[in-house]
């Protein structure tokens, strides 16, 4: 196209006040606001000039576009005033799929974020005094049931007594105890409080526990997860002073002991998240770093990363530490994630000694930390479903007991309602993994439907599968888009099928 014929398109164009007073964009502008109109009316001019001068519109495709010009500016409309996070099929198979969220709520999650974010609400008021109250008692209460409990029916038959005598947990502790011998005495005494993630949960104990003292920590333990979350980075925030002690695949309880001096605070074990180190080995048992900090009087925390609450060894997947584990061996502290395996909403979990806890509940930092209402209301109902021992109500937890041949039944249904001469479609064994930076070695069996469509690369396929509506996430594997059913809800069924056959007729 010559330059000249250039020029002459680019007058065919309206300018901006034309556009925006024509009748058309004028009663959109009525419905989405005059700005967001214009705005969207600079968008879609801007585009047809970019596709002239790049000789993609000649004279008669700029005439149709300028004859559609006011659907246009809607579908721009649209697309600018619509949510930029939306929910979307995961169908990688990866339950706790960190850029996809991590762990989905509950029904009684959701219902109870509702109710308590659409009125008033008793979170720092005590209905019974009418004074001001504390937001911790919601699910501190819960945790005691959950933690508390089984520490007493594990550690001390006495104890366990007087509770069903009708005592309280801290009433069953008979022993007065110092802050360091109440951070290693598996008791029954444990609390618990809650901060925006598990990140600032290592922030705010290392701070209240060690700020201007050494920490020691096992070389083989200084781990970065995702967004660069490095632990000695952690640590130069928090204010303690990182004492490496070992080498990256041996540390024993020996080198602990020789590192300790009158400047230690904390003994730190750091659940290795992501990764793991195996061949030739050895590491200091939890037993063995317990008994050394109660030898010593040094507290003994541990980062667990994912913390579970539920047994993953009823689902076939051993080797992962969950909350109870470090508490009832006598670990002082125990920081976990409420979005990860505790299947709850976005938090930071801080467990452990009484008096520990209440140090940090006297920091600072804590009130800068603290959740709001709703991720309170969100995990009171989390905990609640694991009170009543109904883990089905927990979408995480459901997802991990699913059975490969459940799994795959459905997976069957859906290839033969979806597969056509274009779209093929193959049920495959495969695995499914927990995802969050836990048990990065574990897989759960599953049944996998692995697509090829005529036309397309495995790639394409992927892509338009992601731009359904609503999008659907999926692996690309050996030059074909495999979908994981494990991950995906029943009633997102539909959909999945709605968008399969409508790439299998298109393609």
């Amino acid at each position: 196209m010559k330059s000249t014929a250039k020029s002459e398109l680019y007058r065919k164009l309206p300018s901006v006040n034309e556009a925006t007073y024509s009748s058309a964009v004028t009663s959109l502008a009525a419905g989405y606001g005059r700005e967001s109109a214009v705005d969207a009316v600079r968008v879609v001019l801007a585009r047809l000039r970019q596709e002239i001068t790049s000789g993609l519109l000649g004279e008669g495709a700029l005439d149709l576009a300028l004859s559609g010009l006011a659907d246009a500016v809607e579908k721009q409309l649209r697309q600018s005033l619509s949510y930029s996070l939306r929910p979307v099929i995961n169908a990688t198979g990866v339950i706790l799929h960190t850029n996809l969220g991590r762990a989905p709520l509950g029904d009684a999650a959701l219902e109870h974020i509702r109710e308590t974010a659409a009125s008033y609400s008793n979170l720092e008021f005590d209905l019974e005094s009418g004074e001001r109250g504390k937001r911790d008692v919601h699910v501190d209460r819960l945790f005691r049931k959950l933690l508390s409990s089984d520490l007493v029916e594990a550690e001390s038959p006495a104890s366990a007594a007087a509770l069903r005598a009708g005592g309280t947990a801290e009433a069953a502790v008979s022993t007065p105890a110092t802050i360091a011998t109440q951070a290693q005495v598996s008791t029954p005494a444990v609390s618990t409080i809650v901060v925006n993630n598990n990140a600032a949960a290592v922030l705010l104990a290392l701070n209240s526990l060690a700020d201007g003292g050494e920490v020691i920590v096992s070389r083989g333990e200084l781990v970065e997860i995702g967004g660069s979350f490095r632990i000695p980075d952690v640590m130069v925030k928090s204010g303690a002073i990182l004492r490496e002690v070992g080498t990256t695949n041996r540390t024993r309880v020996a080198d602990y002991e020789q590192a300790i001096t009158d400047r230690t605070r904390l003994l730190l074990r750091v659940h290795r998240s992501n990764f793991e180190i195996t061949g030739f080995t050895e590491q200091a048992s939890t037993a063995e770093l317990v008994a050394l900090a109660r030898r010593r009087g040094i507290p003994l925390m541990e980062d667990l990363g994912s913390g579970a609450l539920f047994d993953l060894r009823s689902i076939g997947i051993s080797g992962e530490p969950g909350v109870l584990d470090g508490l009832r061996s006598g670990v002082g502290i125990v920081t976990y994630s409420g979005d990860k395996l505790l299947g709850g909403p976005q938090a930071g979990l801080i467990s452990g000694g009484s008096e520990l806890i209440r140090r940090m509940r006297s920091n600072s930092l804590f009130r800068a930390l603290r959740v709001d209402k709703l991720i309170y209301a969100a995990l009171e109902a989390t905990l609640l479903a694991y009170v009543q021992h109904d883990h089905d109500a927990i979408p995480t937890l459901r997802m991990m007991r699913l059975a490969k041949d459940a799994i795959g039944e459905r997976a069957e249904a859906l290839a033969a309602r979806v597969a056509t001469p274009k779209l093929r479609v193959e049920g495959i064994d495969g695995e499914s993994i927990l995802g969050g930076g836990a048990a990065p070695s574990s897989i759960l069996p599953t049944r996998l439907l692995a697509l090829t469509c005529e036309g397309l690369s495995a790639d394409e396929l992927a892509a338009r599968l992601r731009a359904s509506d609503p999008p659907i996430i999926a692996r690309v594997e050996d030059g074909r888009v495999l979908l994981d059913l494990r991950t995906v809800f029943p009633e997102q069924d539909e959909a999945l099928e709605s968008a399969l056959a409508t790439i299998g007729r298109d393609a």
